[in-house]
């Protein structure tokens, strides 16, 4: 035992830095360290389906950590693409599988459309591993195929459902319990089991693992906390593995519960070197899993099938992607990012093999195309870097310093809807205005209407520097990119200490990171707007328009004290959770408290109108 994980650790040692060094990523480096050991070359380790089967936890815990990053509000947000995209993308891909297996290889149909099923789906490992790796997974084309495979783990369920109603011939016992422990039962009691086992997962991360976490975490032992995070995650893995759902599903399902918890950051912390462990693992085991004999012997037919299942869901996707209004470069992103087959198929494709849906021959011939897909969806990711590179040399350049006009008023760093707001002010108050921005297609816009806006990246110290960053009183950082901002805003503390900055902040988070940058005059963008709405909403709940005037004040001057107050704790997960249900409890009681002596003080103003109107009398 000792002497494979010697083995292992030491090919991811050697393959990836320098898969890393010549541009392949991480991935690739994996799966290339996995052929190299693989019982075909160097014949180093043998069998890999004990060590898949085992690897296979570094997905269930990616889909964990995911989770964690996903508020449930967040999760809402993207119902339409999880549905509307990743449903079609199923459906469309299977048509398409089962019409060419049927038609073209003449394979029965049962066999054709279990094909397409299992075809559909997508390596969430690499996709995820990639995307993130490369700074992807945020995009539009990076957040639409997180849904797309979120779907299709979801999708796993009805499949697994499906396939014993494709057997060519009668299950037997073993393979039927080798499904699950439920598998003997109608489907509606599948259903109604798997739908009480996922309510119970999410009302156990929601009312018992969250007050065990805050018990454990009083002990001050940090191994005891990691230990309990990952029995947690085994647990729930192993309970829907056993009524034969799909693992990753389960614990993402637990890490979107535990996303509100004060403990998420500390949960990340402690199971993301496991993960990353565990993924490498898996990774090495695809790569020493490709059969080359069979490869060898039917080398033409085995391209030609990768290069058809590749094209296949390329097709599907690019449709996908045009249909639901992607950008061009996210278009090609999303499309090269999920044409592959996915790990998953792996699973799916043993329960077939039990069932006689698909003979021995056509089962290894399946393995090895997908297998050999997954190694091909790294270099379709790097192709795409490759092109976006080439392209982004064609783009206009940035403006020269020496063109830039500078200022000794105002310089306004990004001028969306955000920056247009505050640059329309004040121009319209006579401060001469240096405008940055650097999207093209905005430059263009705004230079067709009149508006002189120069094409640079307020990043760059040169062209801060050309905008009059010495000479200015004042910097607006109006940027949309969050890291982005926190750059700027460190350049200029940095070189120009004597520039006011006044920041656009995307939500809290972001508020205390410029808050420790020493950035204290910021707004959070959606913040004033949903306030006046709140107070509006009052207004039509019947409330006195003055009263609500006076909620919203007294709301936003709490907010604005537990900002800084709060912002003094962000990074310690329990002693923030704690003082934010302190400040809660006190916006409360300020509330109620001024509600009464509103309350009193009318009270008193109507009696003494009342005592006048008897004297007039």
């Amino acid at each position: 035992m000792l002497e494979m994980a010697v083995i292992y650790l030491a090919a991811a040692i050697v393959a990836v830095p320098i898969a890393k060094r010549l541009g392949l990523g991480s991935v690739l480096g994996y799966l290339l360290a996995g052929i190299l050991i693989g019982p075909y070359i160097l014949a180093l380790v043998g069998d890999q389906t004990d060590v898949m089967h085992f690897a296979e936890f570094g997905v269930v815990l990616m889909l964990f950590l995911v989770g964690l990053e996903l508020q449930p509000s967040r999760l809402w947000k993207l119902k339409k693409t999880i549905i509307g995209l990743g449903g079609l993308q199923v459906i469309l891909t299977t048509l398409l599988v089962w019409a060419v297996a049927y038609y073209v290889f003449a394979l029965v149909w049962q066999t054709a459309l279990a094909l397409g099923l299992m075809m559909a789906m997508s390596s969430t490992a690499i996709v995820l591993q990639t995307l993130t790796e490369k700074g992807w997974i945020k995009q539009e084309a990076g957040q639409n195929a997180f849904s797309v495979l979120l779907f299709q783990d979801i999708a796993v369920i009805p499949i697994l459902a499906l396939l014993p109603l494709l057997a060519l011939t009668e299950p037997d016992a073993h393979s039927q319990g080798h499904t699950s422990l439920i598998a003997h039962l109608a489907v509606y009691q599948q259903v109604l089991i798997a739908t009480g086992a996922i309510v119970g997962i999410i009302a156990a991360g929601k009312y018992i693992a969250s007050p065990l976490f805050r018990y454990i975490a009083q002990t001050r032992l940090r191994e005891l906390f990691t230990v309990f995070a990952l029995f947690l995650v085994m647990v729930i893995a192993l309970l829907m593995q056993k009524i034969g759902l799909s693992p990753a599903l389960g614990t993402f399902l637990a890490g979107v519960v535990l996303a509100e918890s004060e403990f998420r950051h500390e949960l990340e912390a402690d199971i993301e070197p496991f993960k990353g462990l565990l993924l490498g693992l898996f990774f090495i085991t695809v790569g020493a899993s490709i059969d080359f004999p069979l490869f060898i012997a039917k080398f033409w037919l085995v391209i030609g099938l990768v290069t058809s299942l590749i094209l296949i869901k390329a097709c599907v996707l690019y449709a996908l992607a045009f249909g639901f209004s992607m950008q061009k470069k996210q278009q090609v992103l999303f499309t090269l990012a999920l044409a592959q087959g996915g790990e998953f198929i792996f699973v799916l494709l043993s329960l077939t093999a039990s069932l006689s849906i698909l003979s021995p021959e056509h089962t290894k011939l399946a393995t090895l195309v997908v297998a050999i897909s997954m190694l091909f969806a790294p270099l379709l990711l790097i192709g795409y870097e490759k092109w976006l590179e080439k392209s982004s040399r064609h783009a206009p350049s940035f403006d020269k310093p020496e063109h830039i006009e500078a200022t000794k008023h105002v310089i306004i760093a990004g001028y969306g809807r955000f920056g247009q707001i505050i640059g329309r002010l004040l121009s319209a108050q006579g401060y001469h205005l240096s405008i940055l921005d650097y999207s093209p297609s905005q430059i263009e816009l705004l230079r067709r209407f009149g508006n002189k806006v120069f094409y640079g990246d307020a990043a760059r110290q040169d062209l801060l520097e050309a905008a009059g960053a010495k000479d200015a009183k004042l910097l607006v950082i109006a940027i949309d990119e969050g890291d982005k901002i926190l750059e700027i805003a460190r350049i200029c503390k940095k070189h120009y200490p004597h520039l006011k900055l006044v920041a656009r902040a995307i939500d809290r988070r972001h508020a205390y990171e410029l808050m420790h940058l020493g950035v204290v005059h910021f707004k959070r963008e959606t913040f004033d707007s949903a306030l006046n709405l709140g107070i509006e909403a009052l207004q039509l709940l019947g409330n006195d328009p003055i009263a609500a005037e006076r909620a919203g004040q007294l709301f936003a001057k709490h907010d604005d004290d537990s900002l800084a107050q709060l912002a003094q704790l962000w990074g310690d997960d329990k002693s923030y959770g704690i003082a934010v249900k302190k400040r809660l409890e006190d916006l409360k009681i300020v509330l109620m408290n001024d509600k009464a002596e509103q309350d009193k003080l009318n009270l008193c103003h109507g009696e003494q109108q009342k005592d006048e109107s008897s004297c007039l009398e």
